[in-house]
Parts: structure tokens; C-alpha cells; sequence
């Protein structure tokens, strides 16, 4: 590596490196990637899924499952750290000279929260030091150690994580994902047969679209990308097609992709005849520190003078009644709800978004229990049993399957 050489960090994740057909896939993206002058940067998984031996899910049960300790993040730790060895060691069989490294060796820093660990900041001297001699560094993901050198792991999909924060660190010009599909789409492939690949969506975009549902890249990972500026692409192993995730993308229509999360529940609590503002107030900050001290996260939250609604996931009405029977509120429950994001930069933009969605969705005859927004995100609660007409019905109005013009 010179001091001018660009860097690519490519993360291949568990089923990309499960075989050795799919490895050899992944292989050949390291090779393109050297062959353009990139000095590279491999990040990569646990080797497949439960049952297979290595996988994260296979080693959980051989602890029943306990996670959020010491013991368990060493253990499943191990599944990245035999993926990264068998990864180096058959480039090195290639004829590409590479290095295994430990996410720890690797440099992540994290906090001390075991089992969903935070980066607080990645020192790649390791890595480095790999490149200068040429070599592809095969960095094992979803885990870090703490400052005082304890490992931590960093939750489910944690191995983007790590990719997005190496990247940074290295100022990297390439970050791809790879995946076993070319890229984030429009909807879910599976309830809509005319969803299609979003081409190109700002990082904002894609932060929204991960932490409404979409599955394609992990949320924590969207939002740290998002944070610090990275830019990155989702691309499929086999097509080396998909999603450029940029800060500079605008896009001419209002709507990117939609997206459906969950089966939730919805709460509403009415007033009533409460006798003062501050005893309201008293009330209501009361009633949020018992959901909040029971582990219950809360979602799309309106307060206003008529009550308080929010959403939380599963179906826990009786627990919630249960949480504020003595506090003399009444308490509204829906269960079996489903909450459809709709995600685009663009409707900053373009007045007249929200009218299109609640058209779309009284035309398709679809209930809507309750829908707040943001900047760039519309959620609107449906029955569960509905959310597949109303994904169909947003994604038509916004004409999702026609290329987007880009700015």
C-alpha cells in the first residue's frame, strides 16, 4: 500500500461465506477489487446459519440461548473468528497474500455493554500495517473489546457494523455490503411481486428504511454510516449489482421505498376528567416511567390534548392494562397492528404526501389506526391482516416500479 492507494472494505456476510461455492464468489470481489488498484479490506461473518456448526444461532445453544455476558460474547465471538481464518487462509491458497485479524486486533473500541455493544471509535494500526505489505486484511466482525481489553459483540448484524466503523476509520473510498440480494428494494419482494432494487438512496433514506423493517442492512449500521458521513453500497455476492447509499443523492419523487414492521400494539390513553394541567402532567409522566421501567419500548408517540397514543411491539395489552390499572386513565388497546413506513428524502420537497398515502390507502379500503411523521418518514398503523394491500397500494400511488430519475 502507498501513501495515494485507495482503500475498499467489502463485508461479506454469513451466507457469502457459508460454502465453498459462495466463498469462491466472494473471493473473486476481493480479486476485482485488487485487480482496481484497491488495497482491501475484507469484514466478514459467522460461516451460514443455525443448524450449521459455526453459525451464531448453533453456538447460542450450546449456552440455552443466555446472551448479554462475558462468557457468551467470547463464545460467539469464535464464529467470525473461524470464518476470518478459513476466509485468509484460502485466499492465501488462492495465491492472495492475506492476514486474519480479530475484530479486537482490528482495533474496535466499545463500550462495556455486552451482547449489543457500542463502537466507540475503531484504531486500525493493525490494519494498516496489513495493507503496507500488500496483504488483504480479513477482519473478523460483530465483535470489539472494551477499553480495558474485555470482548464485547455488537448484536445481531453486527458484522455491518463493523464494516461501516472500519471504513470510516480508513476513510476507505469503497464500502460494500454484500448480501444474498442485489440490494435494499423498493418493498418487500415477497408481498410485492413489482418491488424492484433501489438504485440509489441517500443515507438518511436508507437509516429510515432500516430501522422501519427493511432487512437488508442492519439499523445500528445504517445510523452510524449516517452519522459520520460513509458512504457504502448493498450489492448482491453473486451480481455485484445494487444500492449506492450516498449523503449527495436527491431524488425527483417524493417516495423511495416502503417498508412494513412488525405485529404491534397500539395504546390510547384518553384524559378524561383529570382536574388540573399539572396533575395531567404528573399522570402521564407516571404512566411512561412504569412501561419504561418494564423493558417496554414505545414507537410513534402523540401527545396532545385529547391523550396520549403509542405503540409498542407484540401484543401486550394486558400487560400494559395491567402496568396502569391503578392510575385511573382510560386505556384504549388494539393488538394485531402493523406498522407501514413510507420512506423518501424527497417529500421535503413535495407538499401534498400525506394526502397521497391516506388516498391510497381509502382507495385500497385500508384501516388507518394511527400515523405520525417526520422528515423524511410517513408511519401509518393498519391491521396486521391489511398491511400486504397497503404496502401494494403506497408502492402503486408513488409508481415505486418505475426507475427513479435522479438529481
Amino acid at each position: 500500500m502507498n501513501a495515494t492507494q485507495r482503500i475498499a472494505v467489502l463485508k461479506f456476510g454469513g451466507t457469502s461465506v457459508a460454502t465453498g461455492e459462495q466463498r469462491a464468489f466472494a473471493y473473486s470481489r476481493v480479486r476485482d477489487a485488487r485487480e482496481a488498484g484497491f488495497a482491501t479490506v475484507a469484514v466478514v461473518s459467522a460461516m451460514g446459519r443455525s443448524p450449521e456448526p459455526y453459525a451464531t444461532d448453533t453456538l447460542l445453544g450450546l449456552i440455552g440461548g443466555r446472551t448479554g455476558s462475558p462468557n457468551a460474547d467470547l463464545l460467539l465471538a469464535a464464529g467470525e473468528l473461524i470464518a476470518a481464518s478459513v476466509f485468509a487462509d484460502e485466499l492465501v491458497a488462492a495465491g492472495i497474500d492475506a492476514v486474519a485479524l480479530s475484530g479486537v486486533q482490528a482495533g474496535i473500541v466499545t463500550d462495556a455493554r455486552h451482547g449489543d455493544a457500542t463502537i466507540l471509535r475503531v484504531e486500525p494500526a493493525a490494519i494498516y500495517a496489513v495493507l503496507r505489505r500488500g496483504a488483504v486484511a480479513v477482519v473478523a466482525g460483530f465483535h470489539g473489546a472494551t477499553e480495558a481489553g474485555v470482548l464485547t459483540t455488537l448484536g445481531r448484524g453486527g458484522t455491518d457494523l463493523s464494516a461501516i466503523a472500519i471504513g470510516h476509520a480508513l476513510d476507505a473510498q469503497r464500502v460494500d455490503i454484500y448480501t444474498d440480494v442485489s440490494g435494499a428494494m423498493t418493498a418487500d419482494p415477497r408481498r410485492i411481486s413489482a418491488a424492484r432494487t433501489i438504485d440509489r438512496a441517500s443515507l438518511e433514506e436508507m437509516t429510515e428504511l432500516a430501522g422501519h423493517g427493511a432487512k437488508v442492512m442492519h439499523h445500528k449500521a445504517a445510523d452510524y454510516a449516517s452519522r459520520t458521513g460513509t458512504n457504502y453500497s448493498i450489492k448482491g455476492l453473486r451480481t455485484d449489482r445494487g444500492t449506492l447509499v450516498d449523503e449527495g443523492i436527491r431524488h425527483h419523487r417524493p417516495v423511495t421505498g416502503v417498508t412494513a414492521s412488525g405485529r404491534l400494539t397500539w395504546v390510547r390513553i384518553i384524559r378524561g376528567d383529570i382536574e388540573s394541567p399539572r396533575r395531567r402532567m404528573e399522570t402521564e409522566l407516571e404512566m411512561f416511567r412504569r412501561v419504561a421501567d418494564a423493558g417496554i419500548s414505545i414507537d410513534q408517540v402523540t401527545i396532545n390534548q385529547a391523550g396520549v397514543a403509542f405503540v409498542v411491539d407484540g401484543d401486550r395489552g394486558s400487560e400494559i392494562r395491567r402496568l396502569l390499572l391503578d392510575l385511573n386513565l382510560a386505556v384504549r388497546i388494539r393488538e394485531s397492528c402493523s406498522k407501514l413506513s413510507v420512506v423518501g428524502s424527497g417529500m421535503r420537497y413535495a407538499p401534498g404526501v400525506v394526502h397521497r398515502v391516506v388516498d391510497a390507502l381509502s382507495r385500497a379500503d385500508v384501516e388507518i389506526i394511527h400515523c405520525t411523521d417526520s422528515n423524511v418518514t410517513i408511519s401509518v398503523l393498519v391491521p396486521e391482516a391489511e398491511v400486504t394491500r397497503a404496502e401494494t397500494a403506497v408502492h402503486e400511488q408513488f409508481g415505486l416500479d418505475r426507475e427513479d430519475p435522479i438529481a
